[in-house]
């Protein structure tokens, strides 16, 4: 209790929090952004040269990674996934959250948890989902990451950034691996250890955690011994990385470079690797500032890479959000109007919508 009210003592106010957060995005803004826009404005002439059906086919790839990104979610909830649309909705929904937030992954979870909820997704099946999905997507960019690391640094030669972003990816798969083999091979370890812990933090049920630590053994079992599912989400993850990054690579193709494909995946993986430091929205001016200086390392001309990099963050991080507010509208209006489905009751999962 001492310690407990000791942490409460030292907790930064809720006020300095939003300072803080609102400090270090207009520091990313002034110093990383702004910079790059000023740029841009030399380099506005190369919008007359641009390919009008390659920036076509990067958009739809844009929304093949989206697309591909909503049947990761439904794999993931599986068996209870709700219908491909309100899955899509839900995922709509959260980016653009977490494209206006700092550390937006965290509220956007939250509220696709809470939508899923109401869908008639079970609790332990909507949890360990969503936290799956964020978890084991940043493992298989880890892992894209890498094998274009390995095929580049006997090619273009060592970079520090690339030893932290790959530094950052071997703790993940420690942790991300520990986790596993901790509640699926030492589960009754486990148990007693929460149990233990659950009894010394007031208003905590052990029994409740310890039925819920069975629950979520339970569904890391069925993921493991469903060989389909698990091949699914693994196959849905790496094409939402990997059409993501093809549509950076026809952006820069349009503005008249083709970039090879690995130094292509190297400059991606860093930059979103980098980003995924919650200080600002979805990377927002980090993965600007990662990737053009890195593509200009790899041999793309700097106003090209300024061009295609903004056009293609305009397409991969602006559009998605009005897209994204009107998604939610719409559940709000099903779910206002009386129209969301409720569980069935032989499944538990909601209707195919």
């Amino acid at each position: 209790m001492a310690e407990l009210a000791k942490k409460k003592r030292f907790a930064l106010p809720r006020e300095v929090r939003i300072i803080l957060s609102v400090g270090l995005l207009v520091f990313v803004l002034e110093y990383l952004v702004v910079p790059q826009f000023a740029s841009a404005r030399k380099s506005l002439h190369l919008l007359a040269t641009v390919n009008p059906v390659l920036v076509t086919v990067a958009v739809l790839l844009e929304i093949s990674a989206i697309y591909a990104y909503m049947h990761l979610t439904r794999a993931v909830l599986y068996p209870h996934a709700p219908g491909k649309f309100n899955v899509l909705r839900v995922n709509l929904a959260g980016l653009a959250i977490s494209h206006v937030v700092p550390g937006g992954t965290a509220p956007a979870g939250a509220l696709s948890y809470r939508i899923f909820n109401e869908l008639g997704v079970p609790k332990e099946t909507n949890a360990f989902g969503l936290a799956v999905q964020g978890s084991g997507s940043a493992l298989v960019l880890n892992m894209i990451f890498w094998f274009a690391l390995v095929i580049s640094i006997p090619l273009r030669g060592f970079n520090p950034a690339y030893g932290f972003a790959a530094l950052a990816g071997v703790f993940l798969l420690a942790a991300f691996s520990g986790t596993i083999l901790l509640i699926t091979r030492g589960q009754r370890q486990a148990a007693n250890w929460l149990n233990w812990l659950a009894r010394h933090i007031p208003k905590l049920d052990p029994d409740r955690v310890t039925a819920l630590l069975a629950k979520v053994a339970a569904r890391i079992t069925m993921l493991l011994n469903n060989r389909r599912a698990l091949w699914a989400a693994f196959t849905w993850a790496s094409l939402n990385w990997l059409l993501d990054a093809a549509c950076l690579w026809v952006f820069l193709w349009s503005f008249g470079h083709v970039i090879s494909p690995i130094d292509l995946l190297v400059a991606y993986g860093l930059a979103n690797i980098l980003a995924a430091i919650p200080i600002t929205p979805s990377g927002l001016g980090i993965i600007e500032g990662v990737l053009i200086p890195t593509l200009v390392g790899f041999g793309v001309p700097h106003s090209q890479a300024i061009v295609a990099v903004l056009t293609y963050r305009l397409v991969n991080f602006w559009i998605p959000i009005p897209i994204g507010g009107l998604s939610y509208a719409s559940l709000m209006w099903r779910k206002d109007s009386g129209l969301a489905p409720t569980r069935s009751p032989e499944t538990g999962a909601a209707p195919a919508v």
